[in-house]
């Protein structure tokens, strides 16, 4: 029997939010699989004891641009991270912001380790955030790093406030027709947070992890086991309106999809990119 540790525990607990017994009695029945518990919580509809997203969210600001190339437009969109909201709103924060994604756009940096390896005046991105954490007396530091590219990219950048720089920054590629539609999908991107294009861009073990969650619901809720197949392919597919674009209902109009969007003008997304301040892997 695999042993349960603090570390383990603690981990469980950071990403789900979980009373410690939840997490614990998850983690025994998971024999110690981190992922398994993770699942065995979600599907015993367990709630969180606090919100992760609110511990770990920093403050900062989302930097963006988009670039004319040889086969039509990148955009980009670089996250930096500050302490407090005091310093992110400041002129100079912004400026900082300016000047980085300045520099991602000159290098074409579509990576943490290029961004912070592109010249500026200072050196280098690196060198620069170093020397604005200096100036402010804060942590400074790169966060979320994200490009698209394509005949047409639009950006959609949102502010919680209109003293605050934008938090969220959404980019959509498209073909040439489908820039017709582009503003509105990045609002929609902006607005609920899509994680993949189709579904068929959605990893294999996060389906599989899904069907499961969804099997054990529906056992759980006392559900014939004849009948289970076909409740976990429509819960399978509400999952799939919720988390991949081209499936979600479109926001103005939920008789539509994203999808109906592009076709009733002829075009097609190509990719797209959602950042927002605190959210990344990394955040602390």
């Amino acid at each position: 029997m695999a042993q349960i540790t603090a570390a383990l525990i603690k981990e469980v607990r950071d990403a789900t939010g979980a009373g410690m017994m939840d997490v614990k009695k998850a983690l025994t029945e998971a024999e110690g699989d981190i992922a398994r518990a993770k699942e065995i919580i979600r599907a015993s509809g367990i709630k969180a004891a606090g919100a992760r997203e609110g511990r770990k969210a920093q403050e900062g600001l989302i930097a963006s641009s988009v670039a004319d190339t040889a086969a039509g437009q990148t955009g980009y969109a670089v996250e930096l991270n500050s302490e407090t909201d005091f310093v992110a709103k400041t002129d100079a924060f912004v400026e900082l912001g300016d000047n980085v994604v300045a520099a991602v756009v000159a290098a074409d940096a579509q990576n943490a380790d290029a961004v912070l390896a592109a010249a500026t005046e200072a050196g280098t991105v690196k060198d620069t955030i170093d020397e604005a954490g200096a100036l402010f007396h804060e942590h400074v530091k790169l966060g979320q790093v994200a490009s698209v590219s394509g005949p047409h990219v639009e950006i959609y950048a949102h502010r919680k406030s209109v003293e605050l720089p934008p938090s969220i920054v959404a980019m959509v590629a498209t073909d040439e027709a489908g820039a017709e539609v582009a503003h509105e999908v990045a609002l929609q991107i902006s607005a609920m947070a899509p994680k993949w294009l189709t579904r068929e861009e959605v990893p294999a073990d996060v389906v599989a992890s899904e069907e499961r969650v969804a099997t054990e619901k529906s056992l759980a809720e006392g559900k014939p086991e004849a009948i289970v197949p076909k409740i976990v392919a429509g819960r399978m597919n509400a999952f799939y309106k919720e988390v991949v674009l081209l499936e979600q209902a479109y926001v103005k109009d939920p008789s539509k999809t994203i999808g109906d969007l592009f076709k009733q003008v002829g075009g097609q997304a190509l990719a797209f990119a959602r950042v927002e301040v605190g959210k990344g892997e990394d955040a602390e």
